[in-house]
């Protein structure tokens, strides 16, 4: 059995590291062929800590959904208004029906009080906290399977919220 052991732990580290790879793979493709959407985020306390300094997400549509009357797993459907601002259609449990002009983001219900979509924190360089504070937005680059990555915060202009060094970009 001793002969198989690193047998064993190599083949694992070899799966390890093709899931990980996999996973970049798809990330990179959300962000490269995906759909820019923002939804309007809830007011929530931007520090921890314990974590540095970052901003805990709670978006306006999750904050405003009753959990008793959607699935534990499904889609938000929107619509996308002026600067691509997301606003709730529906909610469905399959990816389809899907009319012109929608889009899909995947959700979870991880209990009954509360609703996920997207990602729900936003790490950002120490000492920046007060910019972040002015953060209107969440940009989700959204697939046309639901699947999300944050891009980033954005202010009540649509401008794109960086760091000192970069400039504000806005959305047309």
């Amino acid at each position: 059995m001793k002969k198989y052991s690193g047998i064993i732990i190599l083949v694992n580290l070899v799966l390890l590291l093709l899931y990980f790879n996999f996973s970049v793979v798809k990330k990179e493709e959300i962000l490269k062929d995906g759909q820019l959407i923002l939804l309007e985020l809830a007011p929530v306390d931007p520090r921890s800590l314990m974590q540095g300094d970052y901003m805990r997400l709670r978006y306006k549509m999750a904050a405003e959904t009753n959990t008793d009357s959607i699935a534990r797993r499904g889609y938000c459907v929107v619509r996308l208004g002026h600067g691509n601002v997301a606003n709730l259609v529906r909610f469905q449990q399959e990816q389809v029906p899907l009319a012109q002009g929608e889009f899909l983001i995947a959700y979870t219900t991880p209990d009954k009080w509360s609703l996920e979509i997207g990602a729900e924190s936003y790490f950002f360089e120490e000492g920046q906290g007060e910019k972040y504070e002015q953060a209107q937005y969440g940009g989700l680059m959204v697939d046309h399977k639901g699947n999300s990555i944050l891009t980033g915060l954005y202010d009540k202009n649509l401008r794109v919220i960086e760091t000192v060094n970069k400039k504000h970009k806005a959305i047309k």
